[in-house]
C-alpha cells in the first residue's frame, strides 16, 4: 500500500496529514527518509519508522474525546517546548491523533483517533460533518454581523460562512459550521471588526460536551460521533 495510506491506517495522521509529514523528513522506511508522495510499502516486510519510532497496524481503532483548556497547542511535538494536548492524556493514548485542531487560545472538544478513515471524513468539507461552537466576543453583537456570517465573509480561501447561528446574549453566540479552516472563527470575525473572547467547541457532528460529564477524556464508540 501507498506510505501515507499506511501512516495513515497506522494512527499517525489523516492521508492528508501523513502527506505534510512525508514532506518534513521524518519518516523512514527500511532506514531510508523518505520525502516523495506514493511511494508503495509492504507491512509485513517493511520498517517504518516515525519520529524515529517504529509504527505499526494498530489491532483495533480506538476514540477519545478531549476537553482540551486554554492554553495548549494542537500538536504532538513542539520545538519551543511549550504545553502540548499529548501532556493532557496518559502515555497509552499517545498514539492516537488529533482529528482537526483547536489553537492555543480555544477550548473545547477534540477528538483523538488511530482510525484514518475516520478522519478523512471529519476534516473533509466535502463530508459536510458540522461542529458547533460557542462564541463570546469582546463587543454586543451586531444585526450587521449576524448577517455577514448568515451571507459569508471572503477569507483567502473563499468564501467563509456559517451553517447556521443562534444569538444567547448580547456578546454570545452559538455558531454551526462545517468547513473548518484554519482559525476560521475567528479570522471571520476579525474581518469585520470584532475580536473573539471565548471561543468553545461544543460538539462533534454527534457528540456533545455535556457527554463528557466532569471528565477531561474519555473513550468512546464511534456511534457517539457519526
Amino acid at each position: 500500500m501507498r506510505l501515507q495510506k499506511y501512516l495513515a491506517a497506522a494512527g499517525i495522521a489523516s492521508r492528508r496529514g501523513a502527506e505534510e509529514i512525508i514532506k518534513e523528513g521524518v519518516i523512514s522506511v527500511n532506514g531510508e527518509i523518505i520525502t516523495e508522495m506514493g511511494v508503495q510499502v509492504d507491512p509485513d516486510k517493511d520498517e517504518i519508522m516515525a519520529y524515529g519510532k517504529f509504527v505499526e497496524l494498530p489491532k483495533s481503532n480506538q476514540y477519545l474525546m478531549l476537553n482540551k483548556p486554554v492554553g495548549y497547542i494542537t500538536t504532538a511535538h513542539d520545538s519551543l517546548g511549550r504545553k502540548t494536548v499529548y501532556d493532557l492524556l496518559p502515555e497509552k493514548y499517545h498514539n492516537l491523533f488529533p482529528v482537526g485542531r483547536l489553537d492555543k487560545d480555544s477550548e473545547g472538544l477534540l477528538l483523538f483517533t488511530n482510525d484514518g478513515d475516520l478522519a478523512q471524513q471529519l476534516t473533509h468539507p466535502s463530508y459536510k460533518h458540522a461542529k458547533e461552537y460557542r462564541v463570546r466576543l469582546t463587543k454586543k453583537i451586531s444585526r450587521e454581523l449576524i448577517a455577514k456570517l448568515k451571507h459569508g465573509i471572503e477569507l483567502d480561501e473563499g468564501i467563509a460562512k456559517v451553517d447556521s447561528l443562534e444569538k444567547r446574549g448580547p456578546k454570545e453566540m452559538y455558531l454551526v459550521l462545517h468547513q473548518g479552516w484554519k482559525r476560521q472563527i475567528r479570522r471571520m470575525m476579525e474581518a469585520v471588526g470584532f475580536q473573539v473572547e471565548i471561543l468553545q467547541r461544543v460538539q462533534i457532528v454527534n457528540y456533545n460536551i455535556e457527554s463528557l460529564g466532569n471528565k477531561s477524556f474519555k473513550l468512546i464508540d464511534k456511534e457517539e460521533i457519526i
